[in-house]
This record gives C-alpha cells, structure tokens and sequence, in this order.
C-alpha cells in the first residue's frame, strides 16, 4: 500500500486546501495518508473549526490528521487552542515533528 506523509507549512488556507483535498483523495483510493501541521499552518486549525470547513471536517472524521508542530504552535500563539483540538502535538525534533520518522515507517513526504 502506497504511504503518503503530507508536511504543510504555509499558512495561506487555499494553499493548505489543496492539502486536504489530495489527502482525502489518496485515502479514498486506498492509500495511507497523513497530515503533519508544521510552521505557519498551525494557525489554520482555529480558523477551519470556526468556519465549520467541510473538508477539513472530513479530514478529521477520516483520521487524517497525525501531528500538529509543538514549537510552531507556540510560536504562532496557538498552542493552548492546538492542544485543546485532540489532534497529538508533537515536538519530538527539539519541538518539531520529525520527518525521519515517517521516511522510516515508508512513506512519501509531500511538503506544501
């Protein structure tokens, strides 16, 4: 099976969006997808929860979410909101998700 690791970075919601949407396609065909939130990203999640984003929703119903960026989250001034979503936060690379992990595991890394 075809593993997938989507790392976005960009803070820009109709640059994430094109995150969600290939994500929910590829796990839709069969793939294993997750989604790491690192960098600027981490400020969307309040964002789609507010608007009520139905991709986003269906992102999370899916199970697609793997890991929000510690250290990126406290930077931006969202990580009390971030914790409080159940989506893990990870600061396993001083503070950072690491990469090395999913490489390890078999997946593609996307970053976007």
């Amino acid at each position: 099976m075809k593993k997938v690791a989507f790392f976005a970075f960009r803070g820009e919601q109709m640059c994430f969006m094109h995150v969600l949407l290939n994500a929910i396609d590829m796990h839709e065909k069969g793939m294993e997808v997750k989604i790491i939130m690192e960098g600027e990203s981490v400020k969307l999640i309040r964002e789609l929860e507010s608007k009520g984003n139905k991709s986003y929703e269906k992102a999370r119903e899916l199970n697609l979410f793997d890991c929000i960026c510690k250290a990126c989250s406290a930077k931006m001034g969202v990580l009390a909101y971030n914790e409080r979503t159940g989506i893990p936060i990870n600061g396993e690379l001083n503070g950072h998700p690491s990469m090395t992990k999913f490489i390890e595991e078999g997946y593609e890394i996307i970053t976007l």
